[in-house]
């Protein structure tokens, strides 16, 4: 049995080396300046969102202020990101937000941010997987999509550029 396993492929979609997307939209997010919460699980950072504005062919609006980004820093240095927000879009339907994701930054990362610069997209991977809810029956077409999220951070800003996987 196991030599008809091994010669039978468990897909018959070849390897992809590209996902297919569609960009949805571009999220900015202006953010409360970040308190420090030491635990005895890892150090909290919640981010909390001040407001902001989405862009994008099919979906425009704002960001609503009160969202929070529980960030939560591992002894391994990496982030692991949980956000959860709203959005008004131009024409009035609320939607919901939440996000998984991870950051690596670099070695001086919060130190160059405490400074106010912006961290470049190549130096440092911070992505996210949003998903997007609503019963505005004019955007439902939102809730059954696969998003992925490319970020980039300065200092009181998160920027997202979202896309559908096809």
């Amino acid at each position: 049995m196991s030599a008809i396993l091994d010669k039978q492929a468990l897909f018959e979609q070849p390897l992809l080396e590209a996902m297919p997307v569609r960009h949805l939209c571009d999220l900015r997010v202006d953010l409360e300046t970040p308190i420090v919460v030491p635990t005895p699980r890892g150090t909290l950072v919640p981010y909390i969102g001040k407001g902001g504005r989405l862009d994008g062919p099919k979906l425009r609006g704002e960001f609503l202020p009160g969202s929070v980004d529980w960030v939560a820093i591992g002894a391994d240095g990496i982030s692991r990101l949980d956000i959860r927000g709203a959005m008004r879009t131009h024409d009035g339907a609320l939607v919901y937000f939440e996000s998984k994701g991870v950051a690596k930054l670099p070695a001086d990362g919060r130190a160059r941010l405490a400074k106010g610069e912006r961290l470049a997209f190549s130096e440092t991977y911070l992505r996210t997987t949003p998903k997007l809810e609503t019963s505005d029956e004019r955007y439902a077409w939102l809730n059954g999509l696969v998003l992925i999220g490319y970020n980039e951070l300065s200092a009181g800003r998160i920027d997202f550029r979202i896309y559908q996987v096809l």
